[in-house]
């Protein structure tokens, strides 16, 4: 008897993007400190451009890090909430970083979706030097992510873990 053919599959509808308050990234900057605190303190805190500046400048005040420096790392082609993805993510004007041989790195973005972008910019990082690289983020979207390891295995330090596209203060309503 032959197998009667399989019904299409019905895709339920993306959950709508969360939107974050002051307030909740307030709270998740506080929840980061104190988990990278009982590692001891970082000598430098770097921020992914241009979300990850905001909390890598917040975390530097919770911290006390008077050497907060920025790095220029695009993956995503475009603003909008499930914005496509360039294969690799893009380093800009890597000689922004300065010299971090020796240094205690804390490498900060305001989200992590595929995955990608941290560990490549992690890794950067370490070619370039920095004795150790800690990772942070304010948030986790499980729905992207594509690393072989679970989120909580891959990042040092993480917020909140969400399914859903997160839309942060700072980015208005794109």
């Amino acid at each position: 008897m032959a197998t009667p053919p399989t019904a299409p599959a019905h895709h339920a509808a993306p959950p709508a993007p969360l939107h974050l308050t002051w307030d909740d990234i307030g709270s998740a900057a506080q929840v980061l400190a104190e988990r990278v605190t009982a590692g001891g303190l970082p000598q430098a805190v770097v921020g992914i451009m241009r979300g990850g500046m905001v909390p890598a400048v917040w975390l530097a005040h919770h911290l006390k890090a008077r050497d907060v420096r920025s790095i220029e790392v695009v993956r995503t082609v475009g603003d909008g909430v499930n914005a496509g993805k360039n294969p690799l993510p893009e380093v800009r004007n890597p000689a922004s970083l300065g010299d971090l041989r020796g240094l205690d790195v804390l490498l900060v973005d305001d989200i992590a979706g595929t995955g990608v972008t941290l560990a490549h910019t992690a890794d950067m990082l370490r070619d370039l030097g920095a004795a150790r690289v800690r990772t942070a983020v304010l948030a986790v979207n499980r729905a992207n992510w594509e690393q072989d390891a679970p989120p909580e295995d891959a990042i040092d330090h993480i917020a909140a873990l969400y399914d859903t596209w997160i839309v942060f203060p700072w980015e208005g309503t794109a």
